[in-house]
């Protein structure tokens, strides 16, 4: 499981840790390369790496050795390497408490750290959640509207397979207690957040009421690997909308190169005209599918010869890509399938458009902010309906050592135009075209009526957006709400693969 896994999701304050002061540089000597470190491990693994396909190539070695090996490593290829507080490894019993000290301090002008996404897995979960798409939970996404007392706990959606789904849990739905704590008020936070974020094959009970004014019911939801569905409700809208076609996007794992290209070959031959993606809560993924997808809104009319997004590494590494060892080649527009899950090499389906609608929040992050950034510089014209992004223009190669998959940022991203400074997230109507507008979970994803789908609408037909509606969130408190979007931190990335 993640290292991050057990940070609280719900908390009794919002008082945060202090940083601890820097140490000196406890291990002399230069900083060797990384392969002089690489697969020494405390424990090494033995049998067939699965992911090769190879014995595993560990050798006998020491918690010192791997935590050298995270050293050199930042050092090599961290993009802000020279930001990177001196520490004593020998200071650090545990390698990942190491690594977790190897990232850059620095704030951004918002006041938030410039450094969000450091973070590990263990190797053999890493492989199973982003091939496959298989996760311990419910198969739900929830929302926080506040994570401190009063606390407010919304279910956003829910997976059309899974036990929320069979417990009738929809979106809208609000978590009054969990196995017996007030969400609101409780004292018991531990009991909060396991019951959010469980294991796999655990039983917990929550009252939940369905709708605002509903009677409160309770129901026992029991987590199971869940198989998630990142491409749903493909369709094209009801007159007099009916040649614009809408989907919801939630990840860019790999089981999604096949769902767009199902829902792109759907919406082309039902001959759409526009089009809006719903990724307010897509956290990002693989790179390759946010250009794939990019491609099959545009087509090969506007992006020949143009570069999606064009990889900046740190100062060593101004023409050589430091993981791969080849010079420095932009991530093309994609018009092919990459054997994510589909064969590799089949030519994909795309519509030609010219602008395309995206519908954005908070959980809007990485990969879906390159989708959006990559049309751009290709002169696709983006328009924004939502919230602000989470602004991560940056992303990363996993590295497995001894068992864990290390996540530590490697570059940064820019289009065509060489843009990419939106570290502070894309605000609507700001660098893009675009209307703000709060979520309403009122109303199912993909029903016109939904506020900011419906926002999407007017913007279509005469270029203007709707008026902040006071009255409705008088009478509904979920007609408009800005939410925190819960996701495993795996789920909020741009991630490279080999080529």
């Amino acid at each position: 499981m993640s290292r991050l896994a057990s940070i609280a999701l719900l908390s009794l304050t919002s008082t945060a840790l202090a940083a601890c002061g820097d140490n000196l540089e406890g291990v002399p000597g230069t900083i060797e390369p990384e392969e002089l470190y690489a697969g020494r491990c405390a424990s090494p693994r033995t049998g067939i790496d699965p992911s090769t396909g190879v014995d595993f190539a560990d050798t006998k070695g020491s918690p010192l050795d791997e935590k050298l090996f995270l050293r050199s490593w930042i050092d090599d290829t961290y993009l802000w390497y020279h930001e990177v507080p001196r520490s004593d490894p020998t200071k650090f019993a545990d390698p990942l408490d190491y690594f977790d000290a190897l990232k850059t301090t620095v704030i951004t002008a918002s006041g938030k750290p410039k450094d969000q996404f450091h973070f590990t897995y263990v190797t053999t979960d890493w492989v199973s959640l982003s091939q496959s798409g298989v996760e311990g939970g419910y198969g739900l996404q929830w929302a926080l509207v506040s994570r401190t007392p009063p606390r407010k706990l919304l279910v956003a959606l829910v997976d059309p397979v899974s036990p929320a789904a069979t417990a009738g849990l929809a979106r809208g739905a609000e978590v009054t207690t969990i196995d017996g704590v007030n969400v609101a008020q409780g004292n018991d936070v531990d009991t909060l957040n396991h019951g959010i974020s469980p294991g796999v094959n655990e039983a917990h009970t929550f009252v939940v009421v369905d709708r605002v004014g509903a009677t409160p019911r309770t129901v026992t939801l029991t987590s199971a690997n869940i198989t998630s569905t990142p491409v749903q409700n493909v369709r094209t809208l009801p007159a007099p909308n009916d040649k614009v076609g809408y989907f919801l996007f939630n990840d860019h794992i790999a089981t999604a190169e096949k769902g767009l290209v199902t829902a792109v070959t759907q919406l082309r031959d039902a001959a759409i005209t526009d089009l809006i993606i719903d990724i307010r809560y897509n956290g990002g993924g693989y790179l390759d599918i946010a250009a794939q997808l990019a491609y099959m809104v545009a087509g090969p009319t506007a992006t020949a010869g143009k570069t999606f997004e064009r990889e900046m590494f740190n100062d060593k590494y101004a023409t050589i890509d430091p993981i791969i060892g080849q010079p420095l080649v932009p991530t093309p527009f994609l018009d092919k399938t990459a054997g994510f899950s589909v064969n590799r090499g089949q030519p994909l389906p795309f519509l030609g458009l010219s602008r395309v609608f995206v519908l954005t929040g908070s959980g809007t992050c990485s990969a879906s902010e390159a989708v959006m950034n990559g049309l751009a510089g290709a002169n696709v014209e983006v328009i924004q309906v939502g919230s602000t992004t989470c602004g991560k223009p940056y992303g990363f190669y996993p590295q497995d050592n001894c068992g864990t998959t290390f996540f530590a940022i490697q570059f940064q991203g820019v289009n065509e135009k060489g843009f990419g400074d939106y570290a502070d997230g894309f605000v609507p109507g700001g660098v893009l075209h675009g209307c703000k507008v709060a979520d309403d979970f009122t109303h199912a994803l993909g029903d016109p009526a939904e506020a900011r789908l419906a926002a999407a609408l007017q913007y279509r037909a005469n270029q203007t957006c709707p008026p902040a509606s006071a009255a409705a969130t008088a009478v509904n408190p979920l007609s408009a709400v800005e939410a925190e979007i819960v996701k495993p931190i795996w789920r909020q990335n741009r991630i490279m693969t080999h080529r």
